[in-house]
């Protein structure tokens, strides 16, 4: 289990902006759950060294997340698609209720598979 989901989400959005070698440390102690001096006797450097590259990191993607919001967005995103479906689920139960268009139906179907199409 990753320490901090955040910080493994954030690396999801912005790794390609680190170094190799941030990124396998980043990788290492947050996904792999390595400890500091695990992955210092793995790559031949001193704890020190690993501890400040991963805090680097750390403050790299912060910083790309202040600056460009990508993970805010998504949330944001993702946030409308579950109340796209809500709303099709509730549009869904009234036609079954009180008109039974099939119509309705269909776009309400339609409606469903494109938001968690998108969602995924």
């Amino acid at each position: 289990m990753a320490k901090n989901l955040q910080a493994s989400i954030l690396l999801d959005f912005y790794g390609e902006m680190l170094t190799q070698k941030q990124r396998d440390f980043f990788e290492y102690y947050y996904n792999e759950d390595l400890s500091l001096s695990e992955i210092a006797e793995n790559e031949g450097i001193t704890r020190q060294g690993v501890r400040d590259s991963i805090k680097r990191a750390e403050a790299q993607l912060q910083e790309m997340e202040n600056r460009l919001g990508l993970y805010a967005r998504f949330q944001e995103m993702k946030a409308g698609l579950n109340e796209i479906l809500e709303c099709a689920d509730k549009i869904n139960e009234y036609n079954l209720t009180h008109s039974l268009s099939r119509e309705i139906n269909d776009n309400v179907t339609r409606i469903k598979s494109i938001a968690e199409f998108l969602g995924e």
